[in-house]
């Protein structure tokens, strides 16, 4: 008998319990809640040149064709350094290949290979003079871009632009609605940069006296960096 009043005393507080939570009004829908989009860009000089010099080798025996490649990349890597300068010139190595070459049977016949350096900075004749230098690779790739410090001004730059944006369009539309003004609901802010795509060059070999000294002229173009911000405001 104590249990079943113990039960009994039990559902009647639960039960009392659900009635006080039903009482409890419900969170109403956000009502005049309007989604935005902004946009601010930002055209730049590009800053930052990336040259990439390469070579490639061919022949029956898959060791001397790795240390042909060896042997040319640590040549240039050498005379590379001696010009590198943190942010004027950095040196790095870029993409180091080696596949077989198969004849019509399928038989491996022989192995090609290929070799990078690559060299980038702010110091547009640094750069050049360095890979005119280098007799052992070729130039085959030339690219422009921002550098880190002209990227992080040129998007806070356009951050500014997009958030006037956003902001004007939000009491524009608040007005044009009859309200007297708004609330920030949520924001999101997301960046991107518009940048040409590198332009490779025919590789070829040179003789020592064509490229000694003799810079490659260079022209870079101009980047657009743009910031959007996107988020929903309440008017009232």
């Amino acid at each position: 008998m104590k249990n079943t009043m113990k039960l009994i005393a039990a559902c009647a507080l639960f039960m009392g319990s659900g009635a006080v939570f039903s009482q409890i009004p419900q969170a109403a829908a956000p009502q005049n809640v309007v989604q935005l989009s902004a946009v601010g860009a930002v055209e730049v000089q590009q800053d930052q040149l990336v040259l990439t010099l390469g070579t490639t080798r061919d022949g029956k025996d898959a060791a001397a064709v790795q240390a042909q490649l060896r042997q040319a990349l640590d040549a240039a890597v050498l005379e590379a350094r001696r010009q590198a300068e943190p942010g004027k010139m950095d040196v790095r190595t870029g993409q180091f290949s080696l596949y077989p070459r198969h004849g019509q049977s399928g038989q491996i016949t022989g192995w090609q290979g290929s070799a990078e350096l690559v060299l980038e900075g702010r110091d547009f004749t640094r750069i050049t003079g360095t890979a005119a230098r280098v007799t052992t690779l070729a130039i085959t790739q030339v690219g422009f871009g921002l550098s880190r410090g002209e990227r992080s001004r040129a998007e806070r730059e356009a951050q500014a632009q997009a958030i006037g944006n956003f902001r004007g369009q939000a009491s524009d539309l608040a007005q044009a609605f009859g309200f007297s003004g708004y609330t920030l609901r949520e924001v999101a802010v997301n960046s991107q940069g518009h940048m040409p795509v590198p332009r490779p060059l025919a590789m070829r070999a040179m003789a020592k006296s064509a490229m000694q000294d003799a810079p490659i002229a260079v022209e870079p173009g101009r980047s657009t960096v743009e910031v959007t911000v996107s988020g929903s405001v309440q008017m009232h």
